[in-house]
């Protein structure tokens, strides 16, 4: 008889079909709670983070690049995007674009492994109306709201032209660290 195997196979095409999601929660936004093999956004407090060690600039007008390594400490999630960067002074703050002509990336982080991004910067004269004297460096990744606070001690940061609130520095796309 083949009416039972095709009722079954119906049947369970029927329910397969009703475990599917469009990615959309009933108000038509996007979820905020997505499996695992969907890639849960990643979190800044999930992560073990290091700044540095750095290649420091050693004097006003040199180049400085400053390695960010996070670790997952957490179930398996995603970074897509670039990190957010902050520099903060003590009256002011500057938010890093990305590199100019890096693509944003896409990683998926399994509990344990690691992604990297590099910070790049031009060292400012200290106490010059152009520089930025930077204290903390803010963190945050992409579709999170949280940041991490470093101190930096990297030195003023040159403000393009004589705006020290647009620092010539920039931050790279996220690539897997390790094998």
């Amino acid at each position: 008889m083949r009416a039972a195997p095709l009722a079954v196979t119906a049947l369970a095409a029927a329910l397969l079909l009703t475990g599917c999601s469009d990615g959309k929660d009933s108000s038509g936004g996007d979820k905020t709670t997505a499996s695992p093999s969907n890639g849960t956004t990643c979190r800044i407090e999930s992560m073990d983070v290091e700044v540095g060690p750095a290649s420091v600039a050693p004097a006003a007008g040199d180049s400085g690049n400053i390695p960010v390594t996070l670790t997952n400490q957490s179930a398996e999630c995603t970074l897509d995007g670039f990190p957010g960067v902050d520099l903060k002074a003590a009256d002011s703050s500057a938010s890093l674009s990305p590199t100019e002509g890096s693509p944003a990336a896409k990683l998926t982080l399994a509990k344990g492994t690691a992604a990297t991004f590099t910070l790049t910067y031009t060292r400012g004269e200290t106490g010059a109306k152009a520089s930025l004297d930077v204290k903390t460096l803010e963190i945050s990744l992409p579709g999170a709201d949280t940041q991490k606070s470093f101190k930096w001690s990297y030195g003023p940061v040159q403000g393009k032209g004589d705006n020290a609130g647009d620092p010539n520095a920039s931050v790279g796309a996220f690539t897997q660290a390790g094998d």
